[in-house]
């Protein structure tokens, strides 16, 4: 059961999605984070000057330091009810001055005169931001550096985190948002050539097979061109078929129309050596048009063959036996002997076996019925280069003046032959197929020699 058809638009607008979907979430973390950031030094700003307002309290009375807390350092610090403010000033003592004892410094964080420090840390059960600064005091009864402390807990940051993280991803879905929607547009943009090849090759009629004629993008070029190029194999595949049937259809309504007669004339002959004499002519002919459908199959077959078959290594010398074999039948008819010389190796050439059969068989039957008297030779020699398969035959052979022409479609060397003038066709199709020469020369002893010269296969030792 054949599966959904994928759609090219929404893989496309899936792809682009998902990637938008990966940026948005990057974007997401980062604008979390940033917000965090953000809310933390807004804060620690306050922290630090509200520590400042502090330090600026401290000061020497009867011998000892004192500082009075400003209500205005945390009034910025308490924007909620929820927020809890906490403070310490210890004294160059070490001894806490004032605030919660309890609110220590991190030795490791924080030295005598050093400068302002920020860091997270949990006091009373909650996790609070705290800012620690140093101030000097210069008194001869009290000399050294205080520290004041200030904590805050984060309920005022991760609120003012979280209105910053919703504003961006409320941007960032808007942007995702008008992003998609031109993905869409412009996926449906892009793919109006491949609409239009639609269109066009729908609007056809099934008969015409001429090139597209449309522009298309360098992308989609190649599927144009491929298209093309198909409809123009396929044109020519058509008018070879056409003209093949045609040419077979003139060539079988004779000899149907021949055989008819013949079967007409048998059946009102009542004297029996003219009943015979007509039977004969009836089985003459039958064979006549057995043998021509066979020609006519196998010059379509080796046609066919020739667009869809992929060569591969073919030992001649082997094909050739075979092709001797489906032959003997018709040499044995006529008492014809067939000889046979090839070496014992093998003799490899490239091609497509079963043609390359077709046509050697085709050549050795066209010589039992138009040629050999007695005797029939296939010869194979092996060159450096090429391999040259030769047959003969020692009838009368065809006129040098005929040459060119044997080899087309249902030509006759002789009027009063009754062949299908296709065995030697197909002989020279198979061989231009495989880029071999088909020759015709008269040999030295008398023989008539068909020639088929073939390049050897390259990398197959024999």
């Amino acid at each position: 059961m054949a599966g959904k058809t994928p759609s090219l638009f929404w893989r496309l607008t899936t792809a682009i999605s998902l990637g938008l979907l990966l940026g948005a979430g990057i974007l997401a973390y980062a604008a979390y984070n940033y917000a965090h950031t953000a809310a933390d030094d807004a804060y620690d700003r306050l922290l630090l000057g509200a520590a400042s307002q502090i330090g600026e309290t401290i000061r020497v009375e009867d011998q000892a330091i004192t500082t009075d807390i400003p209500v205005s350092a945390f009034e910025t610090l308490s924007v909620s009810r929820q927020e809890r403010v906490y403070y310490r000033v210890v004294g160059p003592d070490g001894a806490s001055l004032t605030g919660y004892d309890d609110l220590q410094v991190p030795q490791n964080l924080l030295r005598a005169g050093s400068g302002p420090k920020v860091w997270d840390a949990t006091f009373k059960g909650y996790p609070v931001r705290i800012a620690a600064i140093s101030h000097y005091v210069s008194d001869p009864a009290a000399t050294g550096w205080a520290t004041i402390l200030v904590a805050q807990t984060r309920d005022a940051r991760n609120a003012l985190a979280r209105e910053l993280t919703l504003r961006a991803m409320a941007l960032v879905g808007i942007m995702s948002i008008i992003a998609l929607v031109g993905v869409v547009l412009a996926t449906r943009y892009a793919l109006r050539p491949l609409h239009r090849i639609e269109q066009a090759l729908g609007s056809r009629d099934p008969n015409d097979l001429t090139p597209l004629d449309i522009r298309a993008p360098v992308e989609i070029e190649g599927l144009t061109q491929s298209i093309n190029h198909f409809m123009e194999r396929l044109s020519e595949r058509m008018d070879s078929l056409q003209s093949m049937i045609a040419d077979a259809a003139h060539q079988i309504r004779t000899p149907i129309t021949a055989l008819t007669a013949q079967v007409e004339l048998l059946k009102r002959e009542t004297v029996p050596a003219k009943r015979k004499h007509h039977l004969t002519r009836v089985v003459a002919r039958t064979a006549q048009i057995g043998r021509l459908v066979s020609q006519l199959l196998s010059h379509a077959m080796v046609s066919h063959r020739a667009q869809s078959i992929t060569a591969s290594p073919i030992d001649l010398v082997d094909l050739a036996n075979k092709a001797v074999a489906d032959a003997i039948p018709a040499a044995m008819d006529r008492d014809i002997s067939v000889e046979m010389n090839a070496g014992p190796q093998p003799v490899f050439i490239e091609g497509d076996p079963v043609s390359l059969r077709e046509a050697i068989r085709n050549i050795i039957e066209n010589a039992v019925h138009h040629g050999a008297k007695t005797k029939i030779t296939i010869g194979i020699e092996a060159k450096e280069s090429h391999v040259v398969l030769v047959i003969g035959d020692d009838g009368p052979g065809i006129p040098a003046g005929q040459w060119p022409d044997v080899t087309r479609r249902f030509f006759r060397a002789s009027a009063e032959g009754v062949g299908s003038g296709l065995g030697l066709a197909i002989a020279a199709d198979v061989a231009k197929n495989h880029g071999a020469q088909l020759e015709f020369a008269q040999g030295e002893n008398g023989m008539f020699l068909v020639r088929m010269i073939f390049l050897r296969a390259s990398g197959v030792s024999s």
